[in-house]
C-alpha cells in the first residue's frame, strides 16, 4: 500500500496542484519546472510545495512559481536578435533574483533545511547529553532507565513523534494528554476516558451485571496495566502532577509545568528525581551514598544510590540449609542457593536410604508405614510419613450407614444396619432414598416428575434423573449486541460471541483479529516501514501513520543520470521527486570569442509561454500561466579584458563582449590654456598636436575659459579683479575702503593696497582718528589717551573726595591712589568726644528707661495685692495711690529725637566750618 506522500504529491498542502518552477538563485537563470497537476498512482511528475507531506521546496522554485519569466524566443545569426535575447536574458535574471531574495526569508531549500535539521537534532542531542552528564560520570549505574528516558525527552522535542495508540494522531503541545503508569505512553484525554469506559462496560456485560455498580477495572491500550474506575482520568495534569492544565511554553517540553519532578524513584530508595517535570520513566537515582558489599566483608564506598548494591567477587561464606557446607558462590544479593552437592540420605519413615540433594534433606517414599497402631488388631495405612501413626480409626463410638444410631463396638467388629429407612437426599436434591438402611451409595431417582426445560419455555413428565432439554434456540443477543446466541435450551447466560470481529482497525490497512465484541478495538499492533526512495533509509511507525509521516531523510547520493549537457549531476542526496535544477557551471565555448560560459547550466529553463488563448468574457475563468521548457541562449561573454578610456584617465577590464573605445564618465580635467581652470567635459577624446600631448595639456576638443578671474585677493581685500581670468598674479587693488577708528565712531577711508600691505603699527596708525578716547576707566572716570586699540590704560589722575568714618574730615587725594588704598584719614580728637557724648547720652536714657519699668510693675504689683483682699470698690478707690509723672517722664520721647537731629546738625557744622 502507497502511503500518502506518494499516492497524492502535496498532501495537505496549500499550493496542491500548481506547477512550480525552480530557477536557479545564483545567476537567475530559469530551470525546468518540477511538473504541474495532481500526481497519479500510475506514475507522473511529483510537484514540489510548501505543504504539508511533500517534497521540499527551494526558494528559487517558489520565486519562480510567484514571478514566471517571460517566453525568450531563440535566434542567431544578426546582432539584432542577440541584443534582444541579451536584454531578456537581463530581465529574467533580475525577476528571479528578486523573486528568490523575497521568498528565501521564509522557506529553505532542501539541502539547506537538511542541513538545518542535522545541526538542531545535533544541538539537541548536545542538551541532552548535558543534561545526563551527571549520571553518566559514574559507571556501574543501571543505563537501561537512562536511556528509555533519554528517549522520551528526544521524541518530546520533535514534532509528531509522540503518536495516541487509540485514534493513532499525532498529539499536539495544545492537546490535554494522559501518560500510563506503567509504560509512559501519552494519549489523548478524550480517546483515554473512552476507552476506559467501554472497557468497563465491556466487562460489566460479559457478567450479566448493571453498568457502574461494580468497580470495574480497565486496561492501558498498550501494556495492559490496570487501573481502578476511580482511576479514570478526569483532569489534565502535567507529568509530575503538581500543575492542573499546564500552561503552553515553546520553551519548555511539551505538557511540562517546568518545576522540578520531585518524583519517588522505582524502586523507592528515599529519594527524589531532581530533573524539571519531564515524560517517561525518571533516571536512575543519582545521588552519592556509601554502602558496602552484599556479604558486607569488603570496606564501604561511596556509590551511586541506583547502583549501591555491589558485590565483592569474594566467597560468599555463609552456612547453608543443609548445616554442613558453607556457600562458594561469590558475593551476591539475597538468600544462598540451595547446596549442589549430592548425599546418601534416608527417608522420612527410615525404610529406604538414596542420593538426593543435600538441598532438600526431607523425602517421602512411596511405601505404607505398616505400624501396628495402638488397639494391636490394625496396622498404619498412611503413605511414609513423620510423627505418631495416632489411635485407630475404627475405635470409639461409630455410626451406622444411615447416621441414624450409634453404637460401641470394638475395632474388630463391623457396624451392623439399624433396620430403618435410609431417608439420604438422593443426587436430584428433591427425593429422599425410600430403602432399608444399607452400605454403600444409593440408586438413582426414578420417580417420574412435571419438569422444565433449561430455558423454560417447555415441560414434560419424565424421570426425576434424567435431564429435560428443548430444541427451541435462542435468539437474544450475544456480549456483541451483532450476533444471536442460537444456542438449544439456553438457561439465558449466552456465552460471548465467538466470530471474529473483522471490523476495520484505525488503521485503513487491518482487520480486526480479535472475536466479535463490543466497544472500539484494540489499536493495530502491526508496524509499518516508511522508505525513501532509494530504500536504504526507514522509518518504522504504528500502522496507519505512514501516511502522514514524512520519509526519513536519506544520507545516500542520488544516482539518477542527468537530463543537460553535463556528464554528472551535482551530489545531492535521495529525495522524491524531481532533482533540484542543475547549477554547474555551462562550460560551453563562445562563438565570437572562444572563452568558455561561466553561467549555471541553462539547458531546461522554464519560460512563460505567451500568445495563448485568450478569454472571450468575464465567465470565462483564467487559468494558470502555462511554461515551458526550453534551452536558452548562452549570456554575453564577461570575461574581463583591459581597456584604456578615451581620456587616458584609468585602464579598466571590461566584459569581453563590450570590447571598444568606451568613456570613463569622469570630468576630463586637463588643464585650460588660463592655468587656473581644468575642462569640465566628460572623458572625451583628445586629438595629439605637434605629435605629442601630454595627459594634463588641453587639446583642441576641450572647453575655452569663459569664467573671470577667481584667483584668491589679498587677506583682507573684499574687491574681486578686475581682469578676465588671466595667468600669473592679480595687480594692486587701488579701490578706497570704507573702515572704522578704535573706538567705533569715525569712518575713515583709506586705499585697499595700504591696508592689504601694512603691518600691525602702520594699520594701528591707519585706523586712529586722532580724538580722545571716549571709554571709561573702571574708576568713572573717561580715558585722557587719544584714540587707541585695546584696553585703557588704568593710571586716573584725577582729584577726589576722600572722608574719615564718622565723615566729618575730608580730603581730594589722586583716583589712581585712592583705588590702590594707599592713602587713609583717621577721626582726631574733637570726633571722638563726640562720640562719647553720644554715648552717655544713651547710657541716660537707657536707666530712665528701667526705673520707668520697675515702677510700673510695682504698681501692678499692689493692684493685684488689693484685688486679692475682697475690699469693696469705693474703699478700693480710696486705697490707689495718685502717681504723679514728672515732666521729663512725660515729654523724654519728644526731646531724645529733637537733640538727636541737633547735635547732628552742629556736628556738620563744626566739621564743614574746619574745612
Amino acid at each position: 500500500m502507497d502511503a500518502s506522500w506518494r499516492q497524492v504529491a502535496g498532501g495537505r498542502g496549500r499550493a496542491r496542484g500548481r506547477p512550480a518552477a525552480a530557477p536557479s538563485p545564483g545567476n537567475g537563470v530559469p530551470l525546468r519546472s518540477a511538473g504541474g497537476g495532481r500526481e497519479k498512482r500510475s506514475g507522473g511528475p511529483v510537484p514540489a510545495g510548501p505543504g504539508r507531506g511533500r517534497g521540499p521546496e527551494t526558494p528559487a522554485a517558489a520565486g519562480s512559481r510567484l514571478s514566471p519569466a517571460p517566453r525568450i524566443s531563440v535566434a542567431s545569426g544578426d546582432d539584432g536578435s542577440q541584443l534582444m535575447s541579451q536584454r531578456k536574458f537581463e530581465e529574467i535574471k533580475k525577476a528571479n533574483q528578486a523573486a528568490a531574495k523575497k521568498l528565501v526569508e521564509e522557506h529553505f531549500s532542501s539541502s539547506s533545511e537538511e542541513e538545518g535539521d542535522e545541526d538542531f537534532e545535533g544541538k539537541q542531542g548536545k542538551i541532552v547529553t548535558k543534561t545526563f552528564i551527571t549520571y553518566t560520570t559514574q559507571t556501574d549505574g543501571d543505563t537501561r532507565e537512562l536511556e528509555r528516558t533519554k528517549q522520551y525527552v528526544n521524541e518530546a522535542f520533535q514534532a509528531g513523534a509522540v503518536t495516541c495508540l487509540i485514534c493513532i494522531a499525532s498529539v499536539k503541545r495544545s492537546q490535554a494528554v494522559w501518560s500510563c503508569l506503567g509504560c509512559f505512553s501519552i494519549f489523548h484525554m478524550p480517546c483515554i476516558q473512552k476507552w476506559a469506559k467501554d472497557s468497563q462496560f465491556l466487562l460489566s456485560s460479559l457478567t450479566d451485571d448493571d453498568f457502574g455498580t461494580r468497580d470495574y477495572p480497565w486496561p492501558c491500550p498498550k501494556c495492559r496495566f490496570e487501573y481502578k474506575r476511580s482511576e479514570t482520568p478526569s483532569r489534565y495534569y502535567c507529568y509530575c502532577g503538581k500543575v492542573e492544565d499546564p500552561p503552553l511554553d515553546p520553551w519548555l517540553v511539551p505538557h511540562s509545568c517546568g518545576q522540578v519532578c520531585e518524583r519517588q524513584f522505582k524502586p523507592p530508595c528515599g529519594h527524589k528525581c531532581l530533573l524539571l517535570c519531564h515524560p517517561g520513566p525518571c533516571p536512575p537515582c543519582p545521588k552519592m551514598v556509601t554502602t558496602t558489599c552484599y556479604c558486607k566483608k569488603a570496606k564501604s564506598i561511596p556509590r551511586r544510590c541506583s547502583a549501591k548494591e555491589w558485590s565483592c567477587q569474594q566467597p560468599c561464606g555463609q552456612k547453608l540449609l543443609c548445616g554442613q557446607h558453607k556457600c562458594e558462590n561469590p558475593c551476591h544479593a539475597g538468600n544462598c542457593q540451595p547446596c549442589p552437592r549430592v548425599s546418601r540420605q534416608k527417608c522420612v519413615c527410615g525404610k529406604k536410604v538414596a542420593e538426593r540433594s543435600c538441598a532438600s534433606p526431607l523425602w517421602h517414599c512411596d511405601q505404607v508405614c505398616g505400624k501396628t497402631l495402638p488397639c494391636r488388631n490394625h496396622t498404619c495405612e498412611q503413605v511414609c510419613h513423620i510423627g505418631a501413626c495416632g489411635e485407630c480409626p475404627r475405635s470409639g463410638k461409630r455410626f451406622c450407614p444411615c447416621q441414624k444410631s450409634k453404637f460401641s463396638l470394638p475395632c474388630t467388629e463391623d457396624v451392623p444396619t439399624c433396620g430403618d429407612s435410609c431417608d439420604k437426599v438422593l443426587e436430584c436434591g428433591i427425593h429422599r432414598c425410600s430403602q432399608r438402611c444399607h452400605r454403600g451409595p444409593c440408586e438413582t431417582c426414578r420417580q417420574e416428575v412435571e419438569k422444565q426445560c433449561r430455558c423454560g419455555k417447555h415441560t414434560k413428565r419424565m424421570p426425576c434423573h434424567k435431564p429435560y432439554l428443548c430444541e427451541t434456540k435462542c435468539v437474544k443477543m450475544r456480549d456483541c449486541q451483532k450476533h444471536q446466541c442460537r444456542r438449544k435450551c439456553c438457561p439465558g447466560n449466552c456465552p460471548p460471541c465467538d466470530q471474529n470481529c473483522g471490523r476495520t482497525l484505525g488503521c485503513r490497512n487491518h482487520k480486526c483479529p480479535s472475536v466479535c465484541h463490543r466497544g472500539s478495538c484494540y489499536p493495530c499492533p502491526e508496524t509499518v516501514d516508511v522508505k525513501c526512495n532509494c530504500g536504504n533509509a526507514k522509518l518504522t511507525v504504528p500502522c496507519g501513520r505512514e501516511r502522514t509521516t514524512k520519509p526519513p531523510k536519506c544520507k545516500e547520493l542520488c544516482s539518477r543520470p542527468p537530463t543537460c549537457h553535463h556528464t554528472s549531476r551535482e551530489k545531492h542526496r535521495c529525495h522524491f521527486g524531481p532533482c533540484p535544477p542543475c547549477h554547474q557551471p555551462c562550460k560551453k565555448v563562445l562563438e565570437k570569442c572562444g572563452h568558455l560560459c561561466p553561467a549555471s547550466c541553462h539547458d531546461q529553463a522554464l519560460v512563460k509561454q505567451t500568445g495563448r488563448h485568450q478569454p472571450t468574457g468575464p465567465w470565462e475563468q483564467s487559468s494558470e500561466p502555462a511554461f515551458i521548457e526550453t534551452a536558452l541562449p548562452c549570456p554575453p561573454c564577461q570575461v574581463p579584458i583591459p581597456l584604456e578610456c578615451l581620456g587616458k584617465h584609468e585602464v579598466s577590464p571590461l566584459p569581453c563582449h563590450a570590447e571598444g573605445p568606451y568613456s570613463c564618465k569622469r570630468v576630463c580635467g586637463r588643464i585650460l590654456d588660463c592655468q587656473n581652470h581644468t575642462c569640465l567635459r566628460e572623458c572625451h577624446k583628445v586629438t595629439e598636436v605637434d605629435g605629442y600631448t601630454s595627459k594634463n595639456k588641453a587639446g583642441p576638443e576641450c572647453l575655452r575659459c569663459e569664467e573671470g578671474c577667481s584667483k584668491s585677493r589679498p587677506l583682507g581685500c573684499p574687491h574681486p579683479c578686475v581682469l578676465p581670468c588671466h595667468p600669473g598674479e592679480c595687480p594692486p587693488c587701488v579701490q578706497m575702503l570704507r573702515i572704522k577708528c578704535h573706538c567705533k565712531i569715525t569712518s575713515l577711508y583709506v586705499e585697499c593696497r595700504k591696508i592689504t600691505t601694512a603691518d600691525v603699527n602702520e594699520k594701528n596708525r591707519l585706523s586712529c582718528c586722532k580724538n580722545q578716547c571716549p571709554k571709561e576707566l573702571p574708576c568713572g572716570h573717561r580715558c585722557k589717551e587719544m584714540c587707541h586699540p585695546g584696553e585703557c590704560p588704568f593710571n586716573c589722575n584725577q582729584k577726589v573726595k576722600l572722608r574719615c568714618p564718622c565723615k566729618r574730615i575730608k580730603k581730594e587725594l589722586q583716583c589712581s591712589k585712592v583705588r590702590e588704598n594707599q592713602v587713609s584719614i583717621e577721626c582726631d580728637t574733637t570726633c571722638k568726644e563726640m562720640k562719647r557724648k553720644a554715648s552717655e547720652i544713651k547710657e541716660a536714657e537707657a536707666k530712665a528707661a528701667l526705673e520707668e519699668e520697675k515702677r510700673r510693675q510695682q504698681a501692678e504689683l499692689e493692684a493685684f495685692e488689693n484685688r486679692l483682699r475682697g475690699r469693696r470698690k469705693k474703699n478700693r478707690k480710696r486705697d490707689e495711690v495718685a502717681i504723679e509723672l514728672s515732666f521729663w517722664q512725660k515729654y523724654k520721647y519728644y526731646f531724645l529725637p529733637v537733640c538727636g537731629v541737633a547735635m547732628v546738625v552742629f556736628a556738620w557744622y563744626i566739621t564743614y566750618d574746619t574745612d
